[in-house]
């Protein structure tokens, strides 16, 4: 089963809880402290692997969970790193952040590898607090929570020509004719409902990709029919050949068909409108076949136009030369711009507070990632542990902000779900 679309939740590993021991031994009445740090959550990794061709492993796991790091333990010991969570995908898998439509990662490259979401690092210990003022700290950190991701990801076929063109005008018969590949061919509309690859070898042993891509109608950039599906793997071809039925044998006009295919990617991609095109005229072999190809030619004298007759094998020898041809002299280019990345984006300025202040319903709601990771990885179970928070906190300017923005000693405050009392 082909699927070439899948939207996940991905929950990394949190970190290991830091220990908060001290060193207890007969004749070592003052041993001091040595709980260890908790160890590094589980991260969720993407793979490209060359043997895959679809996402459908991916259906049916809407949720994948990495496993937390182990606690730290007194006598100073680290608690062991959780395992990573490896999920394989097909060549030519764009990830992307669902939330913001960012691309994470664009795997094209067999072995290649990319962390999606990451683990949360180990609580530290309470040895790990311990300074010249403050020996003996009787607190530890919790782990950091794991990050939580929701990503679409979108498999777009790595081939080095895709076949375009109506339904059932040869595409899925020539790509036969020519390769090692056995798509279903049938005499009726979109027997291709998924791409097919085939490997081309010419008589000089070398080889290059061809894709036999769904059958293109009108409305495909707004997603009719199987389009999007088309044009999206077509977006990874370095040329685009065009399979017209010159003998207009299911009724169409050659003309109209040609022209139908280029308004749809000229509407769905600029960079995919100018790629290499050649046109294949098909089915030759067949009557009015010349007639077509006459005025076909005459309203578009620069075309590189083959005739072929994928029935008979005719014409396709030169085909594959011309094409092989051409792409020696193309060099590889980026589907995606830069700004398309979410590692290009600069989320936050230098000036800008790491946090933002609210007030609902009476209650100063406090929130930002940091804040809420201090909170989250807090026992507020130890008194020290609390006061490190609060001086944080205030080391963040949180106290003089809410004084500028009005509020008042015994007002409430929330931040990440818990409510306190703001005091001195």
């Amino acid at each position: 089963m082909f699927q070439d679309e899948v939207k996940l939740k991905l929950v990394a590993g949190k970190g290991g809880d830091g220990c908060t021991s001290f060193r207890r031994e007969k004749y070592v009445p003052m041993g001091g402290p040595d709980g260890g740090t908790g160890g590094h959550g589980g991260n969720i990794v993407f793979v490209a692997e060359k043997g895959l061709k679809t996402l459908v492993d991916l259906k049916y796991h809407k949720i994948i969970k990495a496993t937390k790091g182990e606690n730290g333990k007194g006598k100073n010991m680290t608690g062991k790193d959780a395992k990573d969570v490896i999920i394989k995908v097909p060549l030519g898998t764009t990830i992307y952040d669902d939330d913001t439509n960012l691309i994470l990662a664009d795997l094209t490259v067999d072995k290649e590898s990319v962390i999606v979401a990451h683990g949360g690092r180990g609580g530290k210990g309470n040895k790990a607090f311990a300074t010249h003022d403050k020996p003996a700290p009787s607190f530890s950190e919790l782990g950091e929570p794991g990050e939580i991701r929701y990503i679409k990801c979108e498999l777009k076929l790595l081939a080095d020509v895709g076949l375009i063109g109506m339904p059932s005008v040869g595409k899925s018969s020539i790509l036969a004719s020519v390769s090692n590949s056995s798509p279903k061919i049938a005499s009726y509309h979109f027997t291709t409902l998924n791409p097919n690859l085939g490997v081309v070898t010419l008589k000089d042993q070398s080889t290059f990709v061809l894709a036999d891509l769904p059958g293109l109608i009108e409305g495909a950039s707004l997603g009719v029919g199987l389009g999007i599906k088309f044009l999206r793997h077509a977006s990874r071809c370095k040329i685009l050949a065009h399979v017209i039925d010159m003998s207009a044998s299911e009724g169409r006009n050659p003309i109209e068909d040609y022209e139908t295919i280029r308004k749809e990617i000229n509407s769905y991609s600029e960079k995919l409108a100018n790629k290499k095109e050649v046109i294949i005229a098909n089915k030759m072999d067949l009557p009015s076949a010349n007639d077509n190809l006459k005025l076909f030619k005459k309203r578009y004298p620069d075309k590189q136009i083959f005739e072929v007759s994928a029935l008979n094998h005719t014409g396709l020898n030169e085909l594959l030369e011309y094409l092989k041809q051409m792409l020696d002299t193309i060099l590889d280019e980026k589907v995606y711009n830069e700004d398309e990345y979410e590692s290009t984006i600069i989320y936050r300025f230098k000036n800008e507070k790491p946090y933002t202040i609210s007030k609902e319903e009476g209650i100063w709601i406090i929130k930002g990632k940091e804040i809420e990771k201090l909170f989250a990885m807090t026992r507020f179970d130890e008194e020290e542990a609390i006061d490190r928070l609060m001086r944080k906190l205030r080391g963040m300017g949180i106290d003089e902000e809410l004084e500028r923005l009005g509020a008042k000693k015994g007002d409430e405050i929330e931040i990440n779900n818990y409510i306190f009392e703001w005091k001195d």
